[in-house]
């Protein structure tokens, strides 16, 4: 292991992640463009986020569960490269059905990048400077949230919306080279045959839950949620299970990936700030982005303090100020939405907790609580119960706003229940082990 941060490791792995997040927002500003290209539907280009969720949760499993198996910088490398083929793909796109196939195959290499990126960085860096490294790296993530939307609209408007894809290929090249100078190539080698279906059992799981939540076709997600419940039961007595059963018997893990379920389910609020603003201020778009921006960028800011902070203080301490605070503003959201001043309020305090419940914390537990040969494995369902909870969070919060008889009830009733959602975090960070029994239990490196 090495004895300080490795600067030119987290410079690999932080651009890597910074070209698999930026493609989530870069695309908003082109879907009308997009749609008028290829004569499809406003509506149906839903389906260029839709797929590419759906089948990142499937190939985070995949990846970290190679990685467990034959290294960090092999799948590492190949996660990059594959991210950089779609990205290809979609720049040349014939059609409309081209361009979700490329899609799906810059998710298919997206999935892992964050993932093994940070089993990466608990294989290599101390323990006592781990939290500072996976705050460096996860503020990279949030600074994708921020440009990618103003670099898609730029590239959109001035040029064509197909190159707003053509930045992923010189990106990952420069990652690529990179990773075969910086990242480990040491494995975790667990042995035995690789457990083919049990990873179709999850994958095939993961995917109907998600298409029949996001489409809302029920039986679909109930068949998923029973596969998931049966895959469970498999896991227990295979030889060489996909997910141990150790992982999350331990209380603190089980926690955190409870937690990071419900962080995930809190994220959705961010999606609906700019829609509620202009629907209860009367505000216009540009107003109301540059607002929901000023949360995104209090949110960027706060990353690295809180991953620093993470090495002094524990996980369990950052984590119950990021939960207060989330609780606080979207509460005073909740009430204040149609004051354009408790508004900022509410967004810069909610930001501030964003900051310390997003990224970094959460996997720091993991993390220091696993050991190479299943923490890739470990951070992978970590990745899964987040992106769970976002789709979880934007699907209630769109049933609750349905259900309501007016615009502004709809509103204050998903916010409310946001905030119920921030108490419950709460409730489960302070039940999570405290600085010193956390540094006790954290398990050496192999």
């Amino acid at each position: 292991m090495r004895n300080d941060l490795d600067l030119p490791l987290l410079l690999t792995l932080g651009l890597g992640v910074f070209a698999g997040a930026l493609d989530l927002g870069v695309l908003s500003p082109a879907l009308p463009k997009i749609a008028e290209n290829f004569g499809v539907a406003t509506g149906d280009t839903a389906w260029l986020f839709t797929l590419y969720l759906l089948v990142t949760v499937a190939s985070i499993a995949i990846a970290a569960t190679l990685a467990d198996r034959y290294g960090r910088r092999s799948v590492y490398v190949a996660c990059v490269a594959t991210f950089a083929a779609g990205s290809l793909l979609a720049i040349f796109a014939p059609d409309y059905p081209v361009l979700l196939l490329a899609r799906a195959i810059q998710a298919l290499g997206a999935g892992g990048i964050f993932p093994v990126a940070t089993a990466a960085i608990g294989d290599v860096v101390p323990e006592n400077r781990r939290g500072a490294a996976l705050g460096m790296v996860a503020a990279t993530w949030g600074l994708a949230a921020i440009v990618g939307p103003s670099f898609g609209g730029v590239v959109t408007h001035f040029i064509s919306w197909r190159w707003i894809f053509a930045l992923n290929i010189p990106l990952a090249a420069i990652v690529i080279r990179l990773a075969f100078r910086y990242v480990p190539t040491l494995a975790p080698h667990r042995r035995g045959p690789l457990d083919v279906f049990g990873l179709a059992t999850l994958c095939f799981g993961l995917l109907a839950l998600m298409y029949g939540v996001t489409a809302t076709r029920w039986p679909i997600a109930i068949l998923g949620a029973i596969v998931l419940v049966g895959f469970v039961f498999v896991q227990r007595s295979a030889e060489n299970p996909i997910v141990p059963p150790s992982l999350v018997a331990a209380p603190q893990i089980a926690k955190t990936y409870a937690l990071e379920l419900i962080i995930g389910v809190l994220e959705g609020s961010l999606f609906f700030i700019p829609t509620v603003l202009v629907g209860a201020q009367g505000l216009s778009l540009v107003a109301a982005g540059f607002i929901a921006a000023l949360g995104a960028l209090v949110f960027v800011a706060v990353i690295p303090f809180a991953g620093r902070a993470l090495d002094r203080i524990g996980s369990r301490d950052v984590l119950l100020g990021g939960a207060l605070c989330a609780e606080a503003g979207l509460a005073i959201f909740a009430v204040g939405f149609g004051s354009i001043w408790l508004s900022l309020l509410a967004i810069v305090v909610a930001g501030v907790g964003f900051g310390a419940l997003l990224g970094a914390p959460t996997r720091y537990i993991v993390t220091n609580a696993t050991t190479q040969a299943t923490r890739g494995t470990a951070i992978g369902l970590l990745s899964q119960a987040l992106i769970v909870g976002q789709i979880l969070g934007g699907s209630l919060a769109g049933g609750i706003m349905n259900a309501a008889h007016s615009t502004d009830e709809g509103y204050r009733n998903a916010y409310l229940a946001f905030a119920a959602c921030a108490l419950i975090a709460l409730g489960i960070t302070a039940s999570l082990a405290d600085r010193t029994k956390e540094r006790r239990a954290a398990l050496p490196q192999e």
